[in-house]
């Protein structure tokens, strides 16, 4: 049975993709940061396991692959944000995010390539980015810059010589627990400026991550996939 590790999976996009890999047999580990109920529930739903572990805290990273082992494929989804402009950001702020969203991709990469190269097994990794790949989001400076680094992270990955595959996913508007809460109809807002017509759901970026990390994306890596409707693909145009 193939193993897969999403990390920030207790809810929202990470569940959703959870919930996919358990569809197609994979083994699941839940990773969350302090929401145990939530990780334990999306575990039991899975028949997977929750493990515990700020993915920005090398210790937590190497006791997390620890309970592991080395996993079939990696999704580094766990991302925070703060919503301010940047002249209010605060350092603390500033540096949570950037740990866990940027960090936490850089450390839990590089910890499960070295186990699969340890033992000469290919994998997958995807890392889940953003709309600001591409756009700078308002009052979203470090999330923003987390994003656009994951993104080239992605490219400059150098583990394709070891038949180990990074890609990211780049949602647009999808609606989940948070997002909600950003605007009074937040599906009707973005489906709005969606080409589409509709926002998208976890089970949109989901089938995406699980795309990349089977056979038939064999011969892809360093690529973003955008999963947004079209959303960022428009150009600002006058007429």
């Amino acid at each position: 049975m193939k193993t897969v590790l999403v990390t920030g999976a207790s809810k929202g996009i990470g569940k959703g993709i959870a919930l996919e890999f358990a569809r197609r047999g994979y083994r699941v580990f839940v990773n969350y940061n302090s929401d145990r109920p939530g990780a334990e529930a999306v575990a039991a739903e899975t028949g997977g396991t929750a493990v515990q572990a700020n993915v920005g805290v090398s210790d937590d990273v190497r006791r997390m692959f620890d309970t592991t082992g080395p996993v079939d494929v990696l999704v580094n989804n766990a991302g925070v944000q703060t919503w301010k402009p940047l002249l209010e950001l605060t350092e603390p702020e500033w540096d949570r995010v950037i740990d866990t969203n940027l960090k936490g991709c850089f450390l839990c990469t590089q910890a499960a390539a070295k186990l699969l190269v340890a033992e000469g097994r290919p994998g997958a990794i995807v890392n889940i980015g953003s709309g600001c790949n591409k756009v700078a989001f308002p009052n979203l400076v470090d999330y923003t810059a987390s994003k656009g680094g994951i993104e080239q992270f992605t490219k400059v990955a150098e583990l394709g010589q070891y038949n180990i595959r990074v890609n990211c996913v780049a949602p647009g508007a999808v609606e989940i627990e948070r997002t909600k809460n950003e605007a009074g109809d937040y599906g009707a807002t973005w489906a709005a400026l969606t080409p589409l017509k509709r926002v998208g759901l976890p089970a949109d970026v989901a089938q995406a991550v699980a795309w990349l990390s089977g056979e038939e994306s064999a011969f892809v890596t360093g690529q973003t996939i955008w999963v947004d409707g079209g959303l960022f693909s428009k150009p600002a145009w006058p007429y």
